[in-house]
């Protein structure tokens, strides 16, 4: 199995990013679920149209006031969109802030999942981020503990990191396992 990099992390490897997660998939017999980070919803859509129908894609988004207050990043029309190709949107609370991020925004400190956050990210803020939204498609129930998926993330706009891993609930956290990286930025 070969790992991809990219110089550095952004959405300038979208399209690099999906062509390693369909060549993996195409590779596998046991993945059929594939979960995306995707404000927008656009790195969802080309997820669906490079992978022919081949794996079930989740697609989470910010929850409401993540940039703008009552205000969601992803259309409605882009919900509908992506329902009507059978992807699935979950908006969510970020699994390893949520919360505590109002109580250290408030009060300082840290939380003990900001040491959680801040080891993922020592390998890539896209593993992180794929780690993250796992654990949130695993809590909604839309994703199987227990059966490995291929998770994408990244930072900011696009997405820069595919890893396969065996999801886990939050309160098991560390039952968590990351198998491979597909693909992940250098920088």
């Amino acid at each position: 199995m070969k790992i991809t990099y990219f110089e550095k992390e952004g959405e300038d490897y979208t399209d690099e990013l999906v062509a390693a997660v369909k060549e993996r998939l195409d590779a596998s017999d046991d993945i059929d679920t594939i979960v995306i980070a995707s404000a927008t919803g656009k790195s969802a859509l080309k997820l669906y149209d490079a992978i022919d129908g081949d794996a079930e894609i989740i697609n989470v988004t910010h929850h409401a006031g993540f940039k703008e207050e009552n205000a969601l990043e992803i259309t409605d029309e882009m919900i509908d969109d992506l329902e009507e190709k059978g992807i699935t949107t979950l908006v969510g609370c970020h699994a390893f802030s949520g919360a505590n991020r109002g109580v250290t925004n408030k009060y300082g400190g840290f939380a003990p999942l900001d040491i959680v956050s801040d080891t993922l990210r020592m390998i890539s803020h896209g593993v992180k981020v794929a780690c993250e939204i796992s654990i949130m498609a695993a809590d909604a129930g839309l994703i199987n503990v227990g059966e490995e998926i291929i998770a994408i993330g990244g930072r900011g706009s696009g997405v820069d990191t595919a890893v396969i891993l065996t999801p886990a609930n939050a309160k098991d956290l560390f039952n968590m396992k990351i198998h491979e990286i597909i693909a992940m930025p250098r920088d």
